[in-house]
């Protein structure tokens, strides 16, 4: 089985397990916690990856790093995943679950790029512009990159909103060069 589908079969378990439970706020807190200590820990990262490291000593590494500050269930789940040699896929399993909930939720991971860090106000302006188009919540996720000239893209899974000044640009370039603008 792929990775994509294994990590899949497992947060899907764990969402309906939580919605069952009515915890799903508890084990999603815990699970973004979980989420941001891998991704921001090489060491942990690599020590649930390694084939050389026991499963024990994973058990006690997570149980160290997580057991005062996740749920019990949380724990028995982290703990079930070191038990049936699924450790490597445990970022997966995690991204997969949030993905998952915010689809339960009805939210869309809008990913915005910009060349400077846009103000409040634009943020708030465009997270409701976003809203209103997609008819779903929005959570935006900015990211500053030098490489957009003016404006901003933006990325919804596969579609691509670019209202940078450099894709105007190109447009008019085109017009242009079709003959269908004119400098009147």
């Amino acid at each position: 089985m792929t990775e994509s589908k294994v990590s899949t079969r497992y947060a899907n378990s764990l969402l309906e397990s939580s919605l069952e439970k009515r915890n799903i706020e508890t084990i999603s807190k815990d699970m973004d916690l979980v989420y941001s200590a891998i991704k921001g820990n090489s060491e942990l990262a690599r020590a649930l990856a390694s084939p050389i490291v026991k499963p024990g000593v994973k058990s006690s590494i997570l149980e160290e790093i997580f057991k005062s500050k996740v749920s019990k269930e949380t724990m028995e789940f982290l703990n079930f995943i070191v038990e049936k040699g699924r450790e490597d896929l445990l970022a997966s399993i995690v991204q997969k679950f949030l993905e998952l909930m915010d689809k339960h939720n009805g939210i869309v991971n809008v990913n915005v790029r910009s060349a400077v860090e846009l103000a409040k106000e634009q943020r708030e302006k465009l997270k409701q512009n976003f809203e209103k188009v997609l008819n779903k919540k929005v959570r935006l996720n900015f990211i500053i990159d030098q490489d957009v000239v003016g404006g901003f893209v933006a990325k919804v899974g596969d579609t691509v909103y670019d209202a940078s000044l450099k894709h105007q640009l190109e447009i008019l370039k085109k017009r242009f060069q079709e003959g269908g603008a004119s400098l009147n």
